[in-house]
């Protein structure tokens, strides 16, 4: 699919992000006793969280036609 717009590749970005990216090696570095261990996972958790978050922020700019498109929620 061609890129339809900037939020468009950026949303592919973050998914691809999502989907393929290890950080076991970060885990190797920076995890040493069972707080260390609880940090790993709470900061892997919070990571995780603003990039789910950013990419859901830009499924209502995605093209119609994308698989992942979702009309914005209007508020009042």
């Amino acid at each position: 699919m061609r890129a339809a717009s900037v939020s468009h590749v950026e949303y592919e970005i973050l998914k691809h992000i999502l989907n393929h990216v290890d950080v076991s090696s970060v885990r190797e570095d920076v995890v040493t006793d069972e707080v260390s261990e609880k940090r790993y996972r709470k900061g892997g958790e919070n990571v995780l969280g603003l990039i789910r978050n950013m990419a859901d922020r830009r499924k209502h700019r995605l093209p119609q036609e994308h698989e992942d498109y979702h009309a914005k929620e209007v508020t009042a």
